[in-house]
């Protein structure tokens, strides 16, 4: 992972630059280049980029999240824009507040809501939203069941968010053309004059599958107009998951050892490709059933007469917790058409 120092020299590098201007950064400076800089007014963008420690929140998203590459990048694109138009605001060149609206679309449990989070720091730190907060929410926060009460309930929910992000997960579920009697076009509607009247105090992100959202944005088409950047979360790869298994044991100090990390990996190679699968949020599940697994295989020992266990049993989920998985009674079916492209581990 690039140092702080690295990642601003990459974004001075991919600023515009006039072909006119000479090439200082190889050409050898003029005599009068010192004064020239100092008279005319000028921004240290690499200063800017320390100063905000948007390098650290980007650093944490590194850190805290496996795989994701893409995203990553768009992330950082998306912190390198905002950067510039800080510095070009403080030269007095900014023009329109930027739209900073977005749409995150994939499978559940490729870490939208953890992204979200770190985009709702680096908009703080760079002084686009008041406060580093993020207000979460589905349908059922916002529609509500009878004439008269979704009004109330989206503004609530809008006034508490104001400031900072909102997250609609799932979002295309406000839309329901099926029922006639549905309430969620008008949080739409209040929804949309909102993310264009209060643009420069509130930043919406909405998330879902990719395929129900196109079909959202085609059947409202104010939500598309007002979204600046799409961000595309793909499935992890086998791999991957395997080292968020980990990750997540270690949190809880549990470990898998050299036959349970194998048996998990089989684990995985199946449970991808059944219906269902959540990415990181079906590994969660899956091993908070093998941990339970583990304390009936230890208790029932205990029960038998077995010796007293120590800190490395009470840690180790052990290859027979994870085989004991339903998975393993059904054929290994064949790999789904969504998953078919998934990009191996880097």
């Amino acid at each position: 992972m690039r140092d702080n120092a690295a990642i601003a020299d990459a974004i001075l590098s991919s600023m515009p630059r006039s072909p006119d201007a000479p090439d200082t950064r190889s050409a050898a400076p003029q005599a009068d280049a010192p004064r020239l800089r100092n008279e005319a007014p000028h921004v240290d963008l690499a200063a800017l980029y320390r100063d905000s420690g948007i390098g650290d929140v980007l650093g944490e998203l590194d850190r805290d999240l496996v795989g994701l590459a893409p995203v990553k990048t768009r992330i950082r694109e998306v912190a390198a824009h905002l950067l510039v138009e800080r510095a070009r605001d403080s030269l007095g060149l900014a023009g329109a507040a930027p739209t900073l609206h977005m749409c995150f679309s994939g499978n559940p449990g490729t870490g939208k809501t953890t992204v979200a989070l770190r985009m709702a720091e680096v908009l703080h730190r760079l002084g686009y939203i008041r406060r580093n907060h993020l207000v979460s929410v589905t349908r059922d926060d916002l529609v509500g069941q009878y004439i008269g009460h979704t009004a109330p309930k989206t503004r609530d929910v809008l006034k508490r968010a104001m400031g900072g992000v909102l997250f609609i997960d799932e979002a295309y579920y406000l839309y329901r053309p099926e029922n006639e009697r549905d309430y969620g076009q008008e949080a739409i509607e209040i929804l949309l004059q909102t993310m264009e009247n209060q643009r420069g105090d509130l930043v919406v992100i909405l998330a879902g599958y990719a395929s129900r959202m196109e079909v959202f944005f085609e059947s409202n088409p104010g939500f598309r107009s007002r979204i600046a950047h799409h961000i595309t979360f793909p499935d992890y790869a086998e791999a991957e998951l395997l080292d968020i298994a980990e990750r997540m044991l270690g949190t809880m100090h549990y470990r898998l050892d050299a036959a349970s990390r194998h048996a998990f990996a089989d684990y995985l190679a199946r449970r991808i490709r059944q219906p269902n699968f959540a990415n990181a949020r079906s590994v969660r599940n899956a091993l908070d059933r093998a941990r339970l697994r583990q304390a009936n295989r230890l208790f029932a020992s205990a029960l038998d007469g077995g010796a007293p266990i120590d800190a490395a049993a009470l840690t180790l989920i052990d290859a027979t917790d994870v085989r004991a998985s339903r998975v393993f009674d059904e054929p290994l079916p064949s790999i789904p058409t969504s998953r078919a492209h998934t990009a191996p581990s880097g």
